[in-house]
């Protein structure tokens, strides 16, 4: 899409394989303020996929209160649900108040899964499911 467009107020932050894969030019190399750094990117898309995943993804939110992200957790965990990955990040108009970005083993084509998906709906104060995909190894 930005490679037929170029609209000249946008800018990409990409390997340099994805440079020389789409002819793009590179403005600066190594942005990182961090040598370890691992970028993550994800294509999202309003259908589902016809390939079944063994990793999903959820974003969500709790009340804030004493309990509030273990409610959410305690869900995964009685279930045996393998979290794979938790990351929070700050809501900007709820000062206090974070959004937690959680990956983990499953498909949402099983009936655990689907069951987990709907707890975890009715206990985070806002629920996102993103999806399942097949998970990568780095």
């Amino acid at each position: 899409m930005l490679r037929q467009q170029r609209p000249a107020s946008t800018a990409v932050i990409a390997s340099r394989l994805c440079a020389d894969l789409y002819n793009l030019e590179i403005l600066k190399e190594n942005v990182e303020d961090n040598d370890s750094n691992t970028t993550r990117f994800l294509v999202l898309s309003t259908h589902a996929s016809a390939e079944e995943g063994n990793k999903c993804s959820i974003i969500f939110s709790v009340a804030h209160r004493p309990g509030g992200l273990f409610s959410v957790l305690k869900v995964l965990s009685e279930a045996d649900i393998n979290m794979t990955r938790i990351e929070s990040r700050p809501l900007r108009n709820d000062l206090g108040t974070y959004a937690f970005f959680v990956d983990f083993e499953g498909s949402d084509r099983d009936d655990k899964v689907k069951g987990v998906l709907s707890e975890v709906e009715k206990a985070a104060a806002s629920f996102k499911f993103l999806g399942c995909y097949k998970g990568a190894e780095i």
